[in-house]
């Protein structure tokens, strides 16, 4: 692993001896082949005066084919190394002799099918069936199969790019486009041009191409997706301006221009990718009543923290992701009431349990810092940076004097650090200086436990559990009556619960004992719930189902996990399968037939799962 940056132990880079500030992508998109063929330009600076003449960049299954100095057109010579378990291959390029501070480096590259950042669908796996699609994810280290790029969240650079693609499709990048045109050396292409001017890390360079459109939903806001979907989610993401507003009010402007979201489709793996001005979702957020529209407010928070502040390696990550929970919650209760704020809480701290669990309580990986040496941040992947990183700041904003003392610090951290990356020692520092009145109070905090102690967090913030109380209530009545006391319940019971609090009600009863078949049968003929459409409730009433080994929910789980490839319910579900007898094949099976069209990210997790 010595072959691995000092800096960043996901890394290859060197960027203390030479650092890309700019970045140019000239690229083909070519669905035949499913490669992008072409060169990235890179603007790049001297770090140190002695630092020596060479360019460190990770790569990961690309074809380098030559590397030019970009003024002259001098050929340099470079070496690809030996690929190092997930991390990929360094690349290393001479420099001429006697170069100065600057220069710009070309390289003419070209991606493998196998590119982990890029998911290639046949138009059969398409909404409409008629085109094929194209998108990318590049968090956490996937960049570097997409281009040769000093792949560490250290380094943020601006971005241009000339995208070639078929004429009957749209292309769309985490970037504002420029242009529209048609390619003068192919009339079946078109040339599409973008810029980022605001500097990213490498893991929010993002692609899109597929038969999409959009409609206009806020001042500087479209949504797109395949023309099956658009209206639809023209509906759900109607309050994005309201979302955007009330985040500035707490974090200050937006400075990406626009802000659009992309619905992609259901393979992609997580809820949201906050890539800078095309968030991209998960079609599982098209619940029809806007109730799973907080995933929105959570990416659009990565605005400010994560994308403009960003962890400086993904050891750090809860600084992106326990910060962006927090602030979503807030734009929650303005929108919503401040008791909406705390079940959210309450109902993530039942997550970060079960994770913990799932983990072990002495996993090194529930840390809230991880050390990453060797290990694949995916594999890292969890909630604990969201959840435990939220509540450390729920727990300082109530040790501090609550949220207007709070919001002001959230506001100068986003000052201080914006357009760089940070680590915890440094956000810790800068917290002690603005709170440079309340040192004493700072001290009081298990700053170790919270850091660096596996399982759970040493104190639970005071959450308002109004909301939750009848949640809990009805919950302790389904688990205490007898099979012959079911007459008691009715579907009155859940008549005035929000969405959230039927979740909240499931992923109670989740942590009792397995409900008997007929409760079980009582409970579904009862509130309906397997007919409601909000995924979320959805893959909290199958668990509790596969809990109880109630045969029915058998195949639609597989349907499930199947018509999505969302890990927050594809990968819980094919564990809960995996370990009931009564459907472990079922589930293996399932896997195996369908992980072609899996995402690689989703389907090399779920292997794991189910220890293939």
């Amino acid at each position: 692993m010595s072959a691995l940056s000092p800096a960043d132990p996901n890394s290859f880079a060197l960027p203390e001896q030479w650092q890309t500030k700019k970045i140019h992508l000239d690229l083909a998109v070519d669905f035949t082949s499913e490669t992008l063929d072409g060169r990235a330009d890179f603007e790049i600076e001297k770090n140190a005066e002695d630092s020596p003449n060479i360019l460190t960049l990770d790569t990961h299954d690309l074809s380098i084919v030559k590397v030019s100095d970009k003024s002259s057109g001098e050929q340099l010579k470079f070496t690809v190394g030996d690929p190092v378990l997930c991390f990929g291959s360094k690349l290393e390029i001479h420099l001429p002799a006697g170069v100065g501070k600057k220069m710009t480096v070309s390289v003419h590259y070209k991606t493998s099918p196998q590119s982990t950042a890029l998911q290639w669908l046949k138009a059969e796996q398409t909404a409409g069936k008629k085109h094929p699609y194209l998108f990318s994810q590049c968090q956490a280290i996937h960049a570097r199969s997409l281009l040769p790029c000093q792949d560490t969240p250290a380094i943020k650079t601006s971005y241009t790019a000339s995208i070639s693609a078929p004429v009957d499709l749209e292309v769309l990048m985490s970037a504002v486009k420029q242009s529209t045109s048609q390619n003068p050396t192919e009339a079946t292409h078109r040339v599409h041009t973008f810029h980022q001017k605001v500097p990213i890390p490498s893991y929010l360079i993002a692609i899109v191409v597929g038969a999409i459109e959009s409609r206009k939903i806020g001042p500087r806001s479209h949504v797109w997706s395949e023309k099956e979907m658009v209206d639809k989610a023209a509906h759900e993401f109607a309050e994005t301006e309201q979302m955007i507003q009330t985040a500035e009010s707490i974090l200050g402007p937006y400075v990406w221009g626009i802000y659009d979201l992309l619905v992609l489709p259901p393979s992609f793996p997580y809820g949201g990718m906050e890539n800078p001005c095309l968030t991209f979702v998960t079609p599982t957020l098209l619940a029809g009543d806007r109730s799973l529209a907080d995933v929105v407010a959570h990416e659009i928070t990565h605005s400010w923290t994560g994308n403009l502040v960003t962890n400086k390696t993904s050891e750090h990550f809860w600084l992106n992701e326990g910060h962006t929970s927090f602030v979503e919650r807030k734009i929650v209760a303005r929108l919503r009431g401040e008791p909406h704020r705390h079940l959210s809480h309450i109902e993530r701290w039942k997550d970060l349990m079960a994770t913990i669990e799932l983990q072990g309580a002495t996993n090194p990986l529930t840390k809230l810092v991880t050390d990453l040496k060797g290990i694949d941040p995916d594999d890292a992947f969890s909630c604990v940076p969201y959840e435990k990183g939220s509540s450390l700041l729920f727990y300082l904003e109530q040790k501090l004097g609550g949220a207007e003392v709070f919001n002001p610090f959230l506001r100068a951290y986003i000052e201080k650090f914006k357009y760089k990356s940070l680590d915890t020692d440094e956000w810790k520092e800068f917290l002690y200086s603005f709170f440079h009145d309340k040192v004493s109070v700072l001290d009081e905090v298990d700053w170790n436990a919270w850091f660096y102690q596996p399982g759970m967090p040493p104190v639970k913030p005071n959450f308002d559990t109004s909301l939750a109380d009848v949640c809990i209530a009805l919950c302790e009545k389904w688990s205490k009556a007898s099979d012959n006391e079911l007459d008691q319940f009715a579907a009155s019971d859940i008549e005035g619960f929000s969405s959230n609090q039927i979740r909240e009600f499931l992923s109670l009863l989740l942590l009792e004992a397995p409900l008997s078949s007929i409760k079980m049968t009582a409970l579904k003929e009862l509130y309906k719930i397997h007919e409601m459409h909000n995924s979320e409730i959805r893959f909290r009433w199958l668990r509790l189902a596969i809990k109880a080994e109630q045969d029915f929910a058998i195949k639609p789980a597989l349907e499930f996990v199947t018509e999505q490839g969302r890990m927050k319910f594809t990968r819980p579900l094919y564990r809960d399968l995996f370990k009931w007898n009564g459907s472990k094949n079922a589930a293996v099976k399932n896997f195996n037939e369908h992980r072609p069209s899996m995402h690689n990210v989703t389907a090399t997790l779920i292997a794991k799962d189910l220890h293939l």
